[in-house]
């Protein structure tokens, strides 16, 4: 198996912890938080996409245009350091001092992307779908990576908490993988075939960089 040059991580629930997130899209839609949490769990646990939860409580409901509203009423979505997994800046500093290239890259919007990069991580991509033009599963959005990071598909470790979303398709795209047990999609979403194809499933950040030399001392 080929030596890992460069690690990719998915963004939400593998690097930024949403908790805070979705507790304000509920506070939006004017329903409990532990009410939102538990139907966007059983769209989940049903194979259903999350999106799919906000038509529970506001039929007709348009993510882009309600994050719009969200913005314009000065509520905007956001995140900082302290929504960050406490593994994550230690781990990404542990792999760039292991001469790896580091890069983020998600399904996240342009707003995002600027807070990502205000938050100064010891990364040398970042990229997401609101700039690249093209979401996961996209094979286009692995094949974008591949070009940004400009190795091989199979020196690239992609780390992310989705089998679906993240896991799956970099495999299918010839990239190792890594899957965080974490977030909700990491406990409910099984797929034995994908599971048995990932190169590590951790369930820290804090395991990642010791995985990898090791791996690579082969």
């Amino acid at each position: 198996m080929s030596k890992i040059t460069a690690v990719c991580f998915d963004v939400g629930e593998t690097i930024v912890n949403e908790t805070r997130e979705y507790g304000t899209w509920a506070d939006w839609l004017g329903v409990p938080r532990h009410t939102f949490s538990a139907v966007f769990g059983a769209v989940l646990a049903r194979g259903g996409d999350y999106r799919e939860t906000f038509q529970y409580f506001a039929p007709g409901f348009d993510l882009k245009q309600e994050r719009e509203k969200r913005a314009a009423a000065g509520k905007g979505e956001t995140f900082s350091e302290e929504d960050l997994y406490n593994d994550a800046r230690d781990c990404l500093a542990a792999l760039q001092k292991q001469s790896l290239h580091v890069a983020l890259a998600g399904n996240q919007t342009a707003r995002a992307e600027g807070i990502l990069r205000s938050l100064t991580l010891p990364v040398d991509t970042i990229g997401t779908s609101d700039s690249w033009g093209v979401e996961k599963p996209s094979p286009a959005f692995f094949e974008r990576i591949v070009q940004e990071l400009g190795c091989k598909p199979e020196e690239i470790l992609y780390v992310g908490d989705r089998l679906d979303n993240d896991i799956g398709p970099a495999q299918k795209s010839g990239m190792q993988t890594a899957l965080i047990r974490r977030g909700p999609w990491g406990y409910i979403l099984k797929q034995p075939n994908v599971e048995e194809q990932c190169l590590f499933i951790i369930d820290t950040l804090a395991e990642l960089p010791g995985r990898i030399a090791e791996h690579n001392a082969h």
